[in-house]
């Protein structure tokens, strides 16, 4: 634990976020494990694993949803009370923490309830057969239960991370992964389950990560601390918060409207096994998504504490080390995914067929990964400068003025329709890119110089 609490401020830069960086690249590359774990198990399965994969592939647009509201709030939240850490301002920036635990709350409790009721309608929608509903269902049921746990672990672990606590963070996501791992053969195959098994075996898992959370942040080894006084609502904190939040709300509610539209354009091309596939394809993305997140998170505290305390020199060089760092990964995980594709796929499913039909679907659906990094790169530092409007719209860029388009029009362009379907993503990640790209070497300029003004200034 570090006792310099101007660190952040003060430390070498590339020393600084190899530091924070790892902790959070294994707690994400843990955290994959965490979301993966359930597809590994239930697509080994003796009987329908194939169709139970299909089935629980089926809920992700549900969890992804969960998983955007938890970010709606700590995306926002966790980039402004580091700059309000910054700039010294430490009761706002408990202030913030309390009113996003609060929120996350109230936020939790609805969707338990929306989920309960309208569940089954909503898996159909999203592209449950009759085939696969029974393991849908089944699944979602009792994950929706685990809602408010969920929430709060991966809400309040961006507060931890915010403060530079990045091993605690770490630690939080290792504890419930590893404890997932561990109750999922039990509750799937020695308590017989399955898909419900595994639900009640993440549900379990998140309490456990939960309870760690909030034991650390009501602790006296935090910085900022949750605290009775600021848990009421004040809309001067998190309307702030939801509004910079709003960003990664529309990136990640984006993928479970970009899942629907992707299971039912796949159910009518290629059948069960074309979302099957996608199942799969969306479980290897992590591969990529998650520790280029990871990295990224490294760099926020670095980013917005220097930005909240004028200091545009450590934001520039934070950023590049940035950007350096999470395209050598992205480019080094698109060549192995292009030299074998089949070996990804055959993590997920020992059915040959299945195989055999997703190993060269993968190599489309990816083909523009090498780039990715650049993306993940600029939007959160977008994000960690608390630039909410600029993150929205390279967000809502990507995915709905290109990649939804472009699923319904590829299938017109192309003869064979399921390949279309999956070449949409390439083509949206290569022209989102260099969309993001341009716009953020426009703005970051305009940024750092508007900090060496008031710098002068002051």
């Amino acid at each position: 634990m570090n006792n310099n609490k101007d660190f952040l401020g003060t430390e070498p830069i590339s020393k600084l976020l190899l530091k924070l960086s790892i902790p959070t690249v294994i707690a994400q590359l843990v955290n994959m494990l965490y979301n993966v774990i359930d597809r590994i198990y239930i697509g080994h399965m003796p009987n329908g694993g194939s169709l139970a994969l299909t089935g629980i592939g089926v809920c992700m647009p549900l969890i992804m949803l969960i998983s955007a509201f938890a970010a709606l709030v700590s995306s926002g939240g966790a980039p402004r009370a580091s700059i309000f850490m910054g700039q010294k301002d430490m009761v706002r920036a408990e202030k913030t923490l309390g009113n996003c635990f609060s929120i996350q709350i109230v936020i939790s409790i609805i969707l338990t309830f929306v989920l309960l009721i309208w569940g089954k309608d909503f898996l159909f929608a999203f592209g449950a057969s009759e085939k696969t509903i029974e393991y849908s269902t089944g699944y979602m049921n009792i994950y929706a239960l685990g809602t408010i746990f969920v929430q709060m672990t991966l809400g309040m672990n961006a507060f931890i991370t915010a403060q530079g606590f990045t091993k605690i963070s770490m630690v939080s996501v290792i504890i419930g992964a590893v404890s997932n791992i561990l109750l999922d053969p039990l509750f799937i195959f020695v308590f017989k389950m399955g898909v419900r098994g595994a639900a009640l075996a993440t549900v379990i898992s998140q309490m456990i990560s939960c309870i760690w959370i909030i034991s650390f942040l009501c602790g006296k080894k935090a910085i900022i601390r949750i605290k009775k006084k600021y848990l009421k609502l004040q809309s001067d904190i998190i309307s702030p918060c939801i509004s910079l939040g709003t960003a990664a709300f529309v990136m990640q509610a984006s993928e479970s409207v970009i899942s629907v539209c992707f299971n039912s354009s796949l159910l009518s091309y290629g059948g069960d096994i074309a979302v099957g596939t996608m199942t799969i394809m969306v479980s290897i993305m992590q591969f990529a998504m998650l520790p280029l997140q990871g990295i990224a998170q490294g760099a926020q505290p670095i980013i917005s504490y220097n930005y909240g305390a004028k200091n545009a020199n450590r934001v520039k060089k934070t950023f590049q080390l940035l950007l350096a760092t999470c395209l050598i990964y992205s480019v080094t995980l698109w060549a192995a995914v292009m030299l074998a594709p089949h070996y990804f796929v055959k993590i997920f499913t020992a059915d040959k067929q299945l195989i055999e039909f997703a190993s060269p679907m993968l190599r489309i659906y990816l083909g523009g990964l090498g780039l990715f990094g650049i993306q993940i790169a600029c939007q959160m530092t977008f994000t960690s400068l608390g630039k909410a409007v600029n993150s929205i719209i390279v967000a809502i860029v990507r995915k709905f003025v290109l990649l939804l388009p472009l699923i319904y029009i590829m299938p017109n362009i192309l003869s064979d329709k399921t390949k279309a379907v999956y070449s949409a993503e390439p083509v949206a990640d290569i022209i989102a890119v260099t969309f993001t790209a341009l716009l953020f070497v426009f703005q970051f300029r305009k940024i750092l110089k508007s900090i060496n003004t008031i710098k002068t200034e002051g």
